[in-house]
């Protein structure tokens, strides 16, 4: 059952000792979810377990970042992210993310685990502003090229600063 949650300016803020944990399966459906997540998403174990990760997603997050997270995560390696995620309520909280695959004993990825902390005030700032010129240019590029010209927008502007987007994100 998707819920249809009309997005409010709650905030929630992680303090400085939480740790959001979830495990998924390899098509994003949740496995596992710790209590902090329980706590910050309003939404009960029985209510997480079985549906999308994509069930918090909050609308200001581009659907660029989900696909840069999914290809990293498709050739094996972790990524790093600033996540704004929504509540079962309609409140968000912002979360720095750290991703990686999950491995059976023969070295197939069987799911993926997301440990997730507070993040700083100062790179939610950068990465608000960053993510709402994303939604800009997928909402300019209409749905078929959306992600296409959100990744455009993010790999152009890495580009001028120089860096990678693991340098970028580890560097706010």
């Amino acid at each position: 059952m998707k819920y249809k949650i009309e997005p409010t300016n709650n905030e929630r803020v992680m303090r400085e000792n939480d740790f959001i944990v979830s495990k998924t399966d390899t098509r994003g459906i949740i496995t596992y979810a710790n209590r902090i997540f329980i706590e910050f998403s309003k939404y009960s174990e029985e209510e997480l377990i079985g549906k999308q990760h994509n069930i918090i997603r909050h609308p200001d997050m581009p659907r660029g970042v989900f696909k840069l997270l999914w290809d990293t995560l498709a050739q094996k390696q972790e990524i790093f992210a600033y996540v704004k995620n929504m509540s079962k309520d309609g409140g968000f909280y912002w979360v720095f993310a750290n991703v990686t695959p999950s491995y059976d004993q023969q070295g197939n990825v069987v799911g993926y685990y997301s440990v997730r902390r507070k993040p700083k005030p100062e790179s939610i700032e950068i990465c608000s502003g960053l993510y709402q010129a994303m939604i800009t240019a997928e909402k300019e590029a209409g749905p078929k090229n959306a992600i296409e010209a959100s990744l455009e927008l993010v790999t152009s502007i890495l580009a001028d600063k120089g860096v990678t987007y693991e340098e970028f994100i580890l560097g706010i």
